[in-house]
């Protein structure tokens, strides 16, 4: 296959706290080196790390000029030296930290899996990193088990209802927060029995569904006052997942609560924790892959944007306009 000598991109040329320092370009088509694919991008999954790399507030901070975006799904159209386990023409999904955003996206062959056959292309986009960040916190952080409560917050997100779904696979019983009728009415469609909203307070409901014990494990991307109340609707013995921070503050825990009520507070990093333990990180990538081939997960996408509009689906995701994933096509 002949590649084109440009593409189009969407580019980061300033970190900018409202995410404005981008736009649509024409670079230079990359070229897969050793250990590389070249993807001819079907679509690509919008993650808020998405946008806070181009905030210049992400614990990977790349400098620009940079094309953001961490996951999609596509065709190869090309292959690095040394790898053979893909085929060109084959439909995948893979993820790196940056260069989804564009019509070819080039990615490590080991971050590359076969497209499940169950799922569309937008659908195939949207799943890798938020089943990957619901699995490394509730199995290999939180260890739920089936019959404990979890409590998800944001849970009419993408990652949060990746959360929702596997805590249902594994048992447990799920109480979902959202901030919205609109959201509420949403996770109730989607199968979720109780489902609170933060503005009205979660701590006395939570505490009621569970007889006054609490949850046992929270799975909290939100941060700020969300946590602080978490903190009061914990069990004893329970586990804190701190995702990440949405709501914009980071907030702090004085260390005598967990010590009196005797819990975790555990930091979530997936793709961090792959790169720490590069077999128990395969191992989950598999697991994700196999749970949503076999139709146990299904994400939702509850947006489309095209990738001249790209722009316009940051400013949806930072409003809280999205249920489930927001998807951009070139």
């Amino acid at each position: 296959m002949s590649l084109p000598a440009r593409m189009r991109a969407f580019v980061c040329h300033a970190l900018r706290e409202d995410a404005t320092g981008v736009a649509l370009e024409d670079v230079e088509t990359p070229r897969p080196g050793p250990g590389q694919v070249l993807v001819k991008v079907a679509a690509a999954s919008l993650n808020f790390p998405d946008i806070l790399m181009c905030q210049g507030k992400y614990q990977f901070r790349p400098d620009p000029p940079f094309v953001p975006g961490l996951e999609c799904s596509g065709e190869i159209v090309a292959l690095g030296a040394g790898v053979s386990q893909f085929r060109m023409g084959q439909a995948v999904v893979g993820g790196a930290r940056l260069g989804a955003f564009a019509d070819y996206a080039l990615l490590p062959a080991e971050g590359v899996q076969p497209k499940p056959d169950r799922l569309s292309w937008q659908e195939a986009a949207a799943y890798p990193a938020a089943y990957l960040t619901a699995y490394v916190a509730l199995v290999r952080r939180a260890n739920l088990q089936a019959g404990e409560t979890l409590l998800v917050h944001g849970a009419a997100g993408g990652v949060g209802l990746a959360a929702v779904q596997l805590g249902q696979h594994l048992g447990a019983h799920v109480i979902a927060t959202t901030g919205s009728p609109l959201k509420q009415a949403a996770l109730k469609a989607m199968g979720v029995e109780h489902v609170l909203c933060v503005q009205d307070g979660f701590r006395d409901p939570v505490k009621a569904l569970t007889q006054g014990r609490g949850a046992d494990v929270i799975f909290d991307p939100v941060g700020g006052d969300v946590f602080d109340e978490s903190v009061r609707a914990i069990a004893f013995d329970g586990r804190l997942l701190v995702i990440g921070f949405t709501s914009g503050r980071i907030p702090t825990v004085s260390v005598n609560m967990p010590l009196i009520k005797g819990f975790s507070v555990m930091g979530v990093r997936a793709g961090e924790y792959g790169r720490q333990f590069p077999e128990r990180g395969r191992e989950n990538t598999q697991a994700i892959h196999e749970l949503v081939s076999q139709g146990h997960l299904k994400p939702h996408v509850g947006a489309v944007f095209d990738l001249a509009d790209t722009q316009a689906a940051f400013e949806a995701l930072m409003s809280r306009q999205i249920i489930g994933k927001a998807v951009i096509v070139p």
